[in-house]
Formats: C-alpha cells, structure tokens, sequence
C-alpha cells in the first residue's frame, strides 16, 4: 500500500527537481529517477500528499535538494483520468533549512515551494542565490521556470534592499 503511493508520486517529483536551472521553453523534463531519503514518509491518499519529515534528501541527476521537511500534493487519480494525464505533482513544499542546489547554482532559504501549473519556484524567507561567486540577497526570490527570469524582493522591515553582487570573470576564455 505504502509502494503503490510511492510510485503514483515518483514520477511527479520529477519536475520539482529540475527547478535549479531553468529549462528552455519546450524542453521536456528529464526521465530519469529520483531518489528521496527522509527520516519519515507518510502517504496520505485522502489529500493526495507525501509528507518526508527528518533531513530530507531530494536527488535527480545533478541536482539535489534539502530540506527539514517537504510535502509533496499530487493530481488524485479521477484529475489524472479527466485530463488524460498521469498522476503528477500539483505543488511541493519544502520548509525548514531549504537549500536547492545543481552544477554552480545554489539556493537557500526558509521555505521553497513549485506551483506545477505556473511552473514557478518561489524561495522565501531570507533567500540568498549564488551562481559562481556572484550572489543575489532578499527576503523572496521567484523563478519564472518558462520564462527564463526571476523576480528577487525586499522583506517589510526599514531598510532591507534587495543586494547583488556581481563580480567579473577572473579567468577570461581567449
């Protein structure tokens, strides 16, 4: 019983875990598996959630993902049915010490959550992105998956900015 709602939702945690790096419009997600170790899972098929709690471990490829805890929320089997898809994930929450990392990209934060549907990341809570060794600060960073571009905001309090630093190349390619 346990297996079963592991395998509907496998294949739906597939798209969360491209999320580092955004994809070329049209490009089709990769195939290949995902590996998930947590201290605890608990499948819920009643709200169609996976609940991983307890140094959560997400890996596709290169691309890995920790957290304290992540949720992910499949279609139900009657959504698959009507729209003639596959199970598939709807949205994942990862909460607690978030850090989504792949090649030289990485990004931490409180809180992550991917809306399927928009196929959007957002990253709130004290987000810091790197890539290489330049680094964008806020309180929330959205990534437009599709679009290729990303929104990075200020938190409420006086004085917070949003703070990027950019630094040259220091081995230029001839």
């Amino acid at each position: 019983m346990m297996n079963s709602s592991w395998k509907k939702i496998a294949t739906g945690v597939v798209p969360f875990l491209l999320l580092a790096l955004p994809l070329p419009a049209g490009a089709a997600p990769p195939k290949t598996p995902v590996q998930v170790e947590a201290d605890q899972m608990i499948a819920n098929q009643k709200d169609n959630s996976v609940f991983f709690s307890g140094q959560v471990e997400a890996k596709q490829e290169e691309l890995t993902i920790h957290s304290d805890e992540m949720t992910v929320y499949y279609t139900s089997g009657a959504e698959a049915a009507k729209s003639g898809d596959s199970r598939d994930i709807k949205r994942l929450l990862a909460k607690g010490h978030v850090e989504i990392t792949k090649q030289d990209w990485v990004g931490t934060g409180d809180q992550a959550e991917y809306f399927s549907k928009e196929r959007k990341v957002v990253l709130t809570g004290n987000t810091k992105v790197w890539q290489n060794n330049n680094v964008v600060t806020g309180e929330t960073f959205v990534l437009y998956l599709d679009d290729g571009r990303s929104v990075v905001e200020k938190g409420q309090k006086p004085g917070e900015r949003v703070k990027a630093f950019f630094y040259p190349d220091s081995n230029p390619k001839p």
